[in-house]
């Protein structure tokens, strides 16, 4: 059994993020990595849409609007200084109802209070100037906004960390966590290590792992998948900034909007959906333990019950095409049926209490010995090395 001052299970871009902090605040000690996959990012990581988020909806104060702000910019440093792919491409925030503009200045007036530069009201005509094929009657341009290729960063971290005298364990899931007379003793088919300090941050098996140290988790993980679809190349030109549409209330996730790619292309979505597998990227994609477990979850039944139509809006949009492209019409009328191509999917860990209420900000548990990541949604991998940071400065 080999020995550690800090393991951090998961790796993922918060997993990474935080063991490469902790890697520059303590040099010279032992930090493990132990990722149950083959290779690092496989999940949330680098099935996501590829925005670094500035932190324009989140509430002042909450620590998710912090580590936004400063995430940005600590993710556009490491990628200049390490040469991953990125492009500051700006987003714009359309108001197609009367109804939403007031909502819109609100946006405007939370992103100032978060202190983001250089946002931009925008009348129809002005939005025209910059998206001419959006449709609102009035726009938020956010040019801070921008995109990056996750997988890269995530495969830089692993590299770094290495580097610097860290392991980063992969195919290493984790059986059982037990507490030792000075830290822990973690095991998997691939040995054991023992470790002063645990840090969860397993993402969509994060409530697993934390129940696993001992602990008595307050959310359980309900994993909702984004689908997208993709425009065809000739319809790419369509698309010149990330156009969202503007938060409704009513609705507790962000609805389908255009996202350009650091790949080239644009991706249109994504929707979600429960998913039938906390890993599970396909509609056919069933874990009946994943299932069960979601479906005995009383707080899930209290978020349908909240949120009866959208349930089912989102399911029909799923499974019909026609359905998704209207939804993208509001933002962009000219974009066609044929023009959309199935894409990726992605699956999103979202705390959920039970009282079936989405945790909205990031949630840190700390204990004796140990630290929590229980909610690290979007955007959590803009913001995975300030919340890294973080971790090491205060709870370490």
């Amino acid at each position: 059994m080999s020995r550690t001052r800090f393991v951090v299970v998961g790796g993922g871009l918060v997993g990474l993020g935080t063991a490469y902090q902790l890697q520059r605040r303590f040099p010279g000690e032992r930090i493990v990595v132990l990722e149950k996959e083959q290779d690092v990012g496989l999940h949330q990581s680098s099935h996501n849409s590829g925005v670094l988020h500035c932190g324009l909806y989140y509430k002042p104060g909450s620590l998710k609007a912090r580590m936004a702000v400063e995430g940005i910019r600590e993710m556009t440093a490491f990628c200049r200084e390490h040469g991953v792919d990125h492009e500051i491409c700006g987003k714009v925030v359309v108001a197609t109802r009367e109804e939403e503009v007031p909502r819109l200045k609100e946006l405007h007036a939370r992103g100032m209070a978060n202190g983001l530069k250089g946002l931009e009201w925008l009348d129809s005509e002005g939005l025209q100037a910059v998206e001419p094929h959006a449709a609102g009657i009035a726009a938020l341009r956010v040019p801070q906004e921008g995109i990056v290729d996750f997988p890269q960063v995530a495969r830089t971290l692993k590299r770094l960390i290495s580097e610097g005298g860290g392991e980063v364990r992969t195919g290493s899931p984790v059986t059982a966590i037990r507490r030792t007379v000075d830290g822990w003793a973690l095991e998997g088919p691939w040995g054991s290590v023992e470790a002063g300090f645990l840090i969860n941050c397993a993402g969509l098996q994060c409530d697993r792992v934390a129940k696993m140290a001992g602990e008595r988790p307050p959310v359980k993980i309900v994993p909702f998948r984004g689908e997208y679809f993709k425009l065809r190349k000739p319809k790419e030109s369509l698309v010149r900034h990330l156009i969202y549409p503007v938060p409704d209330p009513s609705f507790p996730f962000l609805g389908v909007h255009f996202t350009r790619m650091i790949r080239g292309g644009v991706e249109c979505g994504p929707n979600a959906v429960l998913a039938f597998a906390r890993e599970g990227y396909r509609m056919s994609t069933l874990n009946v333990v994943d299932l069960a477990e979601t479906l005995a979850y009383p707080g899930l039944w209290k978020f349908i019950s909240r949120y009866p139509r959208m349930t089912v809006s989102e399911f029909l949009q799923s499974l019909d095409r026609r359905r998704f492209c209207r939804a993208l019409q509001r933002l962009v009328p000219s974009v066609e049926l044929e023009d959309l191509e199935p894409g990726p999917s992605g699956v999103r860990a979202q705390a959920m209490d039970s009282a079936g209420q989405l945790v909205q900000d990031f949630s840190i548990t700390r204990v004796e010995g140990a630290l929590h990541i229980l909610n690290a949604p979007s955007p959590g991998a803009t913001s995975s090395l300030s919340i890294g940071g973080y971790i090491s400065s205060r709870w370490c």
